[in-house]
């Protein structure tokens, strides 16, 4: 467990890094820095006892924001709709850079990606490995997102050797937990009376619940090395969202309608190889349905 450091977390009140950002401030120096357009959300990361800044990753500007933490979760990103692949860019690919080099006499950095820069393969069952070919994943809410997280992941091996920087790139699979998630998406809907729209049967994920992405955060924080280290950051066990709404309609007491959406040129699952990071990390610790009927609860009660 990280204890006594001085850590920098951008997007501090995003899906993955809120659970994250307060796990970490219990033992260390945090500060958050974000656009921070919701003044709510701001003021509950600042109630975890995080120093937080106003700042856009595309402009590059950090005004007083020191250059002295040990080390640096980059976790926002730009996931906005729309085509334009040139804000994309400068706010995933450019703002990375930016960011590292702000921080360059960190310890290490790691830098969030996504299972969207693998290309889709033609057999869903076959899991992602590290070293398998990149694409356009064609994202369903974010058509610009695949394409400007591979160029934030050349980007961060650029830095990772030109400034000296440890950097472990990791590229996550599905988050979820009480604080949401795409299952957590999904129970959404369900609450809603809606049907859950997904893009295969099964369309399998390796879900990660945030309690094993905080319980793994400082392993891959350590693995981190120049040139970069490139890991997948995924759950143990194969669960196809079929499977979890299943039980989320059973938890429920109501049935969930579940539909195949037409989504050319997408990953049809998403089931990741974990040796590398199991050598890293070790096992999670979270069975997927504690989690989905942690979730579930947690989240009715807020619905």
């Amino acid at each position: 467990m990280l204890t006594d450091e001085k850590i920098l977390i951008t997007g501090p009140a995003g899906q993955i890094a809120e659970p994250l950002t307060r796990y970490l401030a219990n033992d260390n120096e945090v500060w958050g820095i974000a656009r921070f357009g919701d003044a709510e959300a701001r003021a509950r990361v600042e109630g975890y006892g995080v120093t937080t800044r106003v700042i856009n990753l595309g402009d590059g500007e950090y005004g007083d924001l020191p250059t002295d933490f040990t080390y640096v979760l980059h976790l926002a990103a730009d996931q906005s709709g729309g085509y334009d692949y040139d804000n994309a860019m400068r706010v995933n690919a450019e703002g990375t850079g930016l960011l590292l080099q702000h921080c360059r006499t960190a310890k290490a950095a790691l830098v969030m990606s996504t299972f969207s820069t693998y290309r889709p393969k033609d057999d869903p069952t076959q899991p992602y490995v590290e070293t398998d070919p990149l694409g356009d994943a064609n994202s369903m809410h974010a058509p610009t997102y695949s394409m400007s997280k591979i160029g934030q992941e050349a980007v961060a091996r650029y830095a990772a050797r030109a400034l000296g920087l440890p950097v472990t790139i990791a590229r996550m699979n599905a988050s979820y937990g009480d604080n949401g998630g795409l299952p957590g998406n999904h129970l959404a809907a369900a609450l809603a009376g809606n049907p859950v729209i997904t893009r295969w049967d099964p369309c399998v994920y390796s879900p990660i619940h945030e309690d094993d992405i905080c319980a793994q955060t400082e392993a891959l924080l350590q693995a981190a090395t120049v040139p970069a280290t490139i890991v997948n950051w995924a759950g143990d066990e194969p669960v196809s969202v079929q499977q979890w709404c299943a039980l989320m309609a059973e938890e429920l007491g109501r049935p969930i309608d579940v539909q195949v959406g037409d989504f050319p040129n997408t990953q049809h699952s998403a089931i990741s190889d974990n040796t590398k990071r199991l050598s890293i990390t070790g096992p999670c610790t979270v069975p997927w349905q504690d989690g989905i009927r942690r979730m579930v609860k947690a989240r009715s009660q807020l619905a």
